[in-house]
């Protein structure tokens, strides 16, 4: 029996004009009204009309990124097309409890918000980076940055995205001789990000336990649909374990790669990629050309997304 997997993506993937089309559904449109309420910001005049430079920054992108995510999730939600697992791409994994229904959308998008200010306020601008690396196995990249750590700064592991494309955060002299180093052992290439911040790395301790404390406020609810975890790669229903991998997230890598296999292992054999962009559909191919994709970012992928379900 097939089994489909909702996933959610993360920043990066934001544009202005994502979601719009959904909105002349009144449902729909209520989730923009319901983040500008509970963040008390112009988020969806941002998220329709940019400019994109505001929407990118980490405290408006997390939450608009939402919004979109959940917005589409409920409109699946209302055909009675509902997913066997949900896992999201660090920032996505809160959309992925929404769906999951650990969170409501209401304390997701506050969350979120807060997050975003807590990563940009961790490490002052400029002073950390990241950057991808194509075509390097784990252990070997890792056995790189703990040499450049003990040497330039910290570097560590941040994305295991999916054979050959492994991302690393750190500070930016870490950043810079690692990129060097690797390319020296066989990368074959070494792309400087342009990101806002040192994203899961050590250097987000900080911001981790601003978040823990938001985090031990909420009244979370155990998963009715299992999550797996950025984290551990695992299926996981008990809300304090998934507050206590929420934490640990800000500062650990994320195991996509790994996320991936564990659903085909547990026999999903669709992957339904819900908010803007094709990313994580690209990802799980090069995962595993067998498994069917289906992104869903507007309302036309949508309509088609909902036929080729029903088959």
């Amino acid at each position: 029996m097939t089994k489909i997997a909702f996933i959610y993506p993360g920043q990066g993937s934001q544009t202005v004009g994502m979601g719009a089309s959904f909105l002349e559904d009144p449902v729909s449109a209520s989730f923009f009204t319901k983040a500008d309420e509970v963040l008390s910001i112009k988020l969806a005049d941002m998220m329709n009309e940019g400019p994109q430079e505001h929407l990118t920054l980490t405290y408006h992108a997390q939450p608009a990124l939402l919004t979109v995510s959940s917005m589409i999730t409920e409109r699946f939600s209302r055909l009675g097309i509902k997913p066997d697992y949900t896992a999201g791409h660090s920032l996505g994994e809160y959309s992925a409890l929404v769906a999951s229904g650990v969170m409501t959308f209401e304390q997701a998008v506050e969350t979120v918000h807060k997050r975003g200010l807590f990563m940009n306020e961790a490490v002052p601008a400029g002073e950390g980076t990241m950057a991808a690396i194509l075509g390097m196995d784990a252990v070997e990249l890792e056995k790189v940055t703990n040499e450049v750590t003990d040497s330039h700064g910290v570097v560590q592991l941040a994305n295991l995205n999916c054979p050959g494309q492994i991302v690393i955060s750190g500070t930016n002299a870490g950043i810079e001789q690692a990129c060097i180093v690797a390319k020296e052992r066989g990368a074959k290439r070494a792309i400087p990000l342009d990101v806002s911040g040192p994203f899961h790395s050590e250097l987000m301790r900080p911001a981790s336990q601003n978040l823990a404390k938001v985090l031990s406020s909420l009244a979370l609810e155990d998963a009715a649909v299992p999550v797996i975890s950025n984290v551990n790669a695992e299926s996981e229903t008990a809300a304090a374990q998934i507050q206590d991998l929420l934490i640990r997230q800000m500062y650990s890598p994320v195991r996509w790669e790994q996320s991936v296999r564990e659903m085909i292992d547990l026999g999903v054999t669709v992957f339904v990629e819900i908010g803007p962009g094709k990313v994580l559909s690209g990802l799980v191919k090069k995962i595993d050309r067998s498994v069917k994709t289906v992104p869903v970012f507007d309302l036309e992928s949508f309509e088609k997304a909902v036929e080729e379900l029903a088959k």
